[in-house]
């Protein structure tokens, strides 16, 4: 059955409300963007939102008799410009009230405004309102607004809060009065019910009677079987192992052999098919069975299947990549360890020689010479043997550990070419020589023969490689069957990695040419994209913009050259920094800190949790994969237990065993699996951003425009999927990947596996912050840089400012051939290719656009631009734009003090959060689950604590520092910007594990400081 391309906006008005909505269960307000009458606004807030100008008292003379009228009138007027809706008086916090009574010298009147009741002028006066303001009240149209919205948006969105801010935006656009909120929650719960109910049913329409019976099948479990199929649906991949890999390559048999028809999902959005599948993960058999309607349950089901196949895939393809780099590792290691036993031999033919020179220093004839020559060689074991042993010795010398390779890839050859069969694996470019060369290596896999008479291109691999796999012997090209089949495999991983191969039914290593954005949708946008970034749209000028930049910024370095004293030059072109001294503390700060530690209270980190949640509400994003709202008893402090758990790495047992009375381990497991993921912590983490950035005594430390970026290791179980061993951090592992802002507080955390260049990743975290912090500027280590994000940092409109190591290595590029300096020119190398920037600019705009509109991430577009693939033409397009962005910042960063010293001290922020983050994790430094999803999981459950912290050190800081300056001690500005919110010496871990929730703190008032905010 064909459907419309949105079937949601096709359906009937809904039904009146009533009866209809009484299944319906209630979204929690906290959840939504609906305003709160009753929240205690700021001073801030005060005068934005409830400051009266002249017009309006104007207005509340001309409409309103009497200091009391005119009070209730500016209350009816500035709660509904503020609010959007008329609250009752008595729900409007009392601050606002008397804000209003002091600006209208009323003040002895507002305990009666505040309690009045609803009368005759009350509501005069809200048609006053709505007259001056252009509003309408909300009825027959505002409940169409609301239907034909909701709906729309029900074709991607599954939460109700979601669909609720939809609603809400849509109502204050058009200058409609919100209703109440349970009248605004039960209509969209009905649209949203409505809205699945025909997917399920469009979903069911479309299976045939085979499907609907293997569906049901997996709800049974066989006689000798010990779990159902649908639970083994719900199965992560354990350590990387054979039998892992086995079992693997066995569950996408099985998996396939489901139902496996896409049609059944056709014009059903990809986050709906996500989100059925999570609401399908997250229920037990018993649950899928009380669903009476089948169509639900059986579109659940399919969308559960669907999604266990393609992260099969994925991790068959994640393990394929482990297995190749875990290979590699170890020929690296052998390789080591042969150079010890080579030694003799090596030693063995040094005596060899010498022999054989001696013997031709002697006085004889060249038949004689030879004779003696061949008997020496005899003694070694022939002329063949002591050629091998060169061979031996002459690779190992070149660092070459492919020989090394076969022996290795052998052991697990069987199952990584079963695993690259169940796979489909195609091109994404037209260059698909390892795709040919892969084809070869199946065909003649089972070949007894070492040479394979074929021509093959081997040019997508080095030229060491292409030695090893077809070396000359005799003045004849060969190819070995063996060197090739462990090149193709190398370069496969290579490939899929890197983005030119994808796997068709992947999600992870899927074509990322259709998660572009087409031309035709871009279009439109490059105007106004253009604009925002600062950046021409067409390529010619843009490289007349970008050339002219460069040009200006060499010549004031160059003319800067004789008063920078910190700079030199040697006569290879290599620039010299002097170190910058390490700034002086301000005098007194240790005094300073003590007294204000001493002043700030003692507190349980579960008190901390406490009292961030209770200012910032950040557990309403917590809750069932449908989105309803949790059916559990008490669940705020069981979020918070669960957080302190999983956050501190000490576990649901270790915790319940400290708490066994408020929360158990079984209960804080399915409250992480079903309740908690990655989006609603990144989400839990941004409202206590918000709670947080509300406070002036951050801006001291920053004022949140710049962020900082570092990976520290994050220790795992051995043989984790995601895990393994780096030289730099000396151990097994990943890499937890931080965004702090400059005020210290985190903005994104995740983890990437070790050997992976950070700089891949360094973007991704700015553009999935969703916090109110949304810093350009963005500082890293040298780890955090390469010419391709350069490029791509500029068309996002982010600055990119790592930290230099190694400066002497860096290479400047000139602007342009004829360009020559008199200072600093002997810095510049080659020069800009501006044609490639000009002619793929279009390109390039594509990809900024696609990244703006979500569509794909950075760190997908830099595997692909990272992977070195020369004969791509987009990746040297990014290098050649990052190479201009990386000479400018080069140029301005030896030739800026200021800008060296900001950086260094930004730099070293980042560093104090991974100690505090070592600090929190008490409960142990190794992440104890093996699944990937959980270990992303625990590192941003650590960075949720960590702000919840800051958050409450900022809270009991301000009010501290307050007090100080009352009472005459020494607070100044350089005193408290030596400070962060990263102090826990008044913060208990042990102990008793209580958690009062009778006990709450007084609503945040961010205090002013006694002097102004640092800029």
């Amino acid at each position: 059955m064909a459907l419309p391309p949105n079937p949601l906006v096709e359906l009937a008005p809904p039904r009146a409300l009533g009866a209809a909505f009484s299944g319906h269960p209630m979204t929690a307000i906290e959840r939504t963007a609906y305003p709160c009458a009753g929240r205690r606004p700021d001073r801030a807030e005060l005068r934005a939102h409830y400051d009266l100008v002249e017009a309006e008292h104007a207005f509340l003379r001309r409409h309103a008799r009497g200091d009391a009228g005119r009070l209730l009138l500016a209350l009816v007027l500035k709660t509904r410009a503020h609010l959007g809706f008329f609250p009752a008086p008595r729900e409007v916090a009392r601050k606002v009230v008397d804000h209003l009574a002091d600006q209208l010298g009323a003040g002895a009147l507002a305990a009666g405004v505040a309690t009045a009741a609803r009368t005759k002028s009350y509501y005069r006066y809200q048609d006053a309102v709505r007259l001056r303001l252009g509003a309408k009240v909300f009825g027959d149209a505002g409940r169409a607004l609301v239907t034909r919205i909701v709906r729309a948006a029900a074709a991607t969105m599954s939460d109700p809060a979601d669909l609720i801010n939809r609603a809400i935006e849509a109502l204050v656009e058009a200058d409609i009065d919100l209703p109440a909120f349970s009248t605004l929650d039960r209509l969209v719960g009905h649209l949203r019910a409505e809205a699945h109910d025909v997917l399920y049913r469009q979903v069911a329409a479309r299976l045939d009677a085979v499907d609907r019976a293997a569906l049901d099948a997996l709800l049974v479990r066989g006689e000798r079987a010990t779990t159902t199929p649908f639970n083994r649906l719900k199965q992560t991949p354990g350590p990387l192992t054979t039998t892992t890999l086995r079992l693997w390559v066995e569950r996408l048999d099985y998996l396939e052999a489901l139902p496996s028809d896409e049609r059944p999902f056709e014009g059903i959005a990809h986050t709906k098919l996500r989100q059925f599948a999570a609401e399908a993960a997250a229920m037990e058999v018993d649950g899928l069975l009380d669903v009476t309607r089948t169509a639900k349950r059986h579109t659940l089901l399919l969308a559960l299947v669907r999604q266990a196949r393609m992260a099969t895939r994925d991790e068959l393809v994640e393990l394929l990549l482990r297995r190749v780099r875990r290979t590699r590792t170890a020929a690296r290691e052998a390789l080591e360890a042969l150079r010890a036993e080579h030694r003799r031999l090596e030693e063995s033919l040094i005596g060899l020689l010498g022999r054989v020179a001696e013997q031709a220093e002697a006085p004889l004839d060249d038949a004689a010479l030879g004779a003696s020559v061949r008997a020496i060689l005899a003694v070694q074991g022939g002329a063949g043997t002591v050629a091998e042993r060169v061979r031996a010795v002459t690779a190992y010398h070149q660092d070459n550990d492919l020989p090394l390779l076969w022996p290795i890839h052998k052991r697990h050859r069987a199952l990584l070419l079963r695993i690259l069969d169940r796979l489909e694996i195609r091109a994404a470019t037209r260059d698909e020589t390892v795709l040919t060369a892969w084809r070869e290596v199946s065909t003649r896999r089972d070949a007894k023969r070492k040479d394979v008479p074929v021509t093959l291109d081997l040019g997508f691999a080095s030229q060491r490689w292409r030695d090893f796999v077809a070396p000359t012997v005799h003045g004849a090209a060969i190819i070995d069957r063996r060197a090739l089949e462990v090149c193709v495999f190398v370069h496969l991983a290579d490939a899929l990695l890197g983005g030119d191969l994808y796997v068709v039914g992947s999600e992870r290593f899927a074509d990322y040419r259709a998660q572009l954005l087409p031309w035709s949708a871009c279009a439109p946008r490059v105007a106004a994209y253009c604009a925002a970034m600062g950046l021409p749209a067409e390529g010619a000028k843009a490289v007349e913009q970008l050339k002219a930049e460069l040009e200006a910024v060499a010549a004031a370095v160059d003319a800067g050259f004789p008063d920078n004293s910190a700079l030199s030059i040697d006569a290879d072109g290599r620039p010299h920094l002097r170190q910058l001294p390490r700034a002086a503390p301000p005098e007194g700060l240790a005094a300073f800190e003590a007294v204000l530690r001493d002043r700030l209270p003692e507190r349980h980190l579960l008190d901390v949790l406490k009292r961030a949640e209770h200012w910032s509400r950040f557990t309403r994003h917590f809750g069932p994969p449908s989105r309803a709202d949790p059916k559990l008893a008490r669940p705020v402090p069981r979020y918070l237990f669960t957080i302190f758990g999983y956050g501190c790495n000490l576990g649901p047992a270790q915790t319940a065993r400290h708490a066994p009375e408020l929360i158990s381990a079984q209960a804080m497991r399915r409250i992480n699996a079903q309740h908690i993921d990655a989006a609603r912590l990144e989400k839990a983490m941004a409202d206590l951003i918000g709670a947080y950035d509300r406070f002036p005594l951050p801006r001291h430390w920053g004022p949140g425009r710049a962020a900082i970026a570092d990976g520290t290791h994050a220790a795992l179980r051995e043989n984790s999927l995601l895990g393994s061993r780096h030289i730099r951090y000396g151990g097994y592992g990943a890499i937890a990947y931080h965004h702090i802002a400059d005020s210290y507080v985190a903005l994104f955390t995740t983890a990437i596996p070790c050997g992976v260049w950070e700089a891949v990743h360094i973007l991704d975290g700015l553009l999935k912050n969703e916090s109110c912090l949304q810093p350009d500027t963005l500082h890293a280590d040298t780890q955090g840089q390469s010419a391709p994000v350069f490029g791509l940092s500029r068309l996002l409109a982010i600055r990119l400012m790592p930290r230099m190591r190694g400066l002497g290595d860096a290479v400047f590029h000139r602007p342009d051939r004829a360009a020559r300096y008199r200072h600093v020119d002997a810095l510049f190398g080659a020069e800009i290719d501006w044609a490639l920037i000009a002619t793929h600019w279009r390109d390039m705009l594509q990809v900024g656009l696609s990244i703006q509109a979500g569509s794909v991430m950075p760190s997908m577009l830099m595997r692909k631009l990272g992977s070195f693939n020369r004969q791509n033409r987009l990746y040297r397009a990014f290098r050649e734009l990052g190479r201009v962005e990386r000479t400018l910042f080069l140029l301005r960063y030896l030739g800026d003090v200021e800008l060296r010293r900001s950086i260094r001290a930004e730099t070293t922020k980042i560093e104090t959060f991974n100690e505090f983050l070592d600090w929190i994790g008490f409960g142990g430094p190794v992440i104890r689950s093996g699944d990937p999803v959980e270990q992303e999981k625990s590192l941003k459950y650590a960075s949720l604590v960590a702000n919840a912290i800051m958050l409450s050190n900022v809270v009991d800081m301000s009010a501290a520092l307050a007090a100080m300056a009352e009472a005459g001690e020494p607070v100044t500005p350089d005193l408290v910007a030596a400070l962060s919110p990263y102090g826990r010496e008044h913060i208990r871990r042990f102990g008793q594990y209580v958690l009062d929730m009778e006990d709450l703190p007084a609503p945040l008032d961010p205090r002013p400081l006694p002097f102004a905010p640092a800029l």
